[in-house]
């Protein structure tokens, strides 16, 4: 199985899964995290080693963490309907869904 894993292609699918989670646009991406996940990959042992399998497959385990962390979050975002609203919004949708209007809030002038 060695064979098939190369440094080459873990690296390539740690950056591909760092790029899609990634919510800044690439040029304000952290050139530490870039460079951390290069360093990641220089670090693993020569292919020959028995110790490379392992080390190689732990770094495919923390993509394979990015992409499904990457599904749960678009998952929440499409089933919680009140997912990243403020206090007052979530109250007022969740009494509209039991069929409650809620009274209109008091505001500070």
């Amino acid at each position: 199985m060695s064979s098939i894993i190369s440094p080459s292609s873990v690296y390539r699918s740690l950056l591909r899964q760092y790029s899609k989670a990634s919510i800044k646009p690439r040029t304000e991406r952290s050139i530490h995290l870039n460079k951390a996940l290069r360093n990641l990959v220089e670090t693993l042992p020569p292919a020959s080693s028995p110790s490379f399998e392992k080390k190689a497959n732990e770094l495919l385990n923390l993509e394979v963490f990015m992409r499904t962390q990457r599904s749960y979050s678009e998952l929440v975002e499409r089933y919680n309907p009140t997912h990243g609203m403020s206090t007052q919004d979530r109250t007022k949708a969740t009494a509209r869904r039991v069929g409650l209007d809620m009274p209109k809030w008091q505001m500070d002038e």
